[in-house]
């Protein structure tokens, strides 16, 4: 949290007009929350979207983690380490943000049936938020079908190809995101909070169908 997000009123009943989407890299999460937004209504919030502003309006006492991957090369980002370190000092994944995320949503009129979408979502920090079991889900894709995602959509070498050891950054990109899809798990299992395991088996429409049931919306 920010020193500003803390000061404001982020209770589960302030914040019963929101609805969440998080989880891992590759698993469709974009796609099918713009699908359940322009079907039901609901005005999206895409956290990727935010990102440069977000770091524009970031300090290094609050995002000590953020500034440091900042001050990194691409090589000393991604083959330099190992995906343990990178998993453990990457910024969206231990809740750097989410209090500017937080900031943006508190702005929003609370009449706005809100989607909230990104994976700096992490269910601990999204469960006090909830005021009903109905309000957030996750989708977690499997490491091959993580894989597969991001080279269909073009994207796979795009970290990678920056470097100076491609092969070995995507190595470690790739399973730097392994490590954090099975910290959602078990945060998620943890707190009880839905999950939907996304390996390819399933069709858009048919991941759109259950993440709306997991989100309490229905198809007319």
């Amino acid at each position: 949290m920010t020193r500003h997000s803390l000061e404001r009123d982020i209770s589960p009943e302030r914040l019963r007009h929101i609805r969440w989407i998080g989880g891992g890299s590759g698993a469709g999460k974009s796609t099918i929350a713009g699908l359940l937004a322009e079907e039901y209504g609901l005005h999206l919030y895409h956290c990727d979207d935010t990102q440069s502003t977000h770091t524009a309006r970031s300090n290094v006492a609050d995002h000590p983690m953020l500034h440091a991957f900042l001050a990194l090369t691409m090589d000393e980002r991604w083959v330099k380490r190992t995906p343990e370190e990178m998993f453990h000092t990457f910024h969206g994944f231990h809740g750097e943000g989410f209090g500017l995320i937080l900031e943006d949503l508190l702005d929003l009129p609370t009449n706005m049936h809100v989607l909230v979408e990104g994976y700096k979502l992490l269910p601990r920090l999204v469960s006090p938020l909830l005021s009903r079991s109905d309000q957030a889900m996750w989708l977690v894709p499997t490491p091959e079908w993580r894989r597969i995602a991001l080279s269909r959509r073009g994207s796979l070498w795009s970290i990678a190809g920056r470097t100076s050891d491609p092969e070995t950054a995507l190595v470690n990109f790739l399973a730097r995101d392994a490590l954090y899809t099975e910290e959602v798990k078990r945060q998620a299992a943890a707190l009880q909070l839905p999950t939907i395991e996304v390996d390819g088996s399933a069709t858009v429409d048919e991941l759109v169908e259950r993440a709306a049931h997991c989100l309490g919306i229905r198809r007319q």
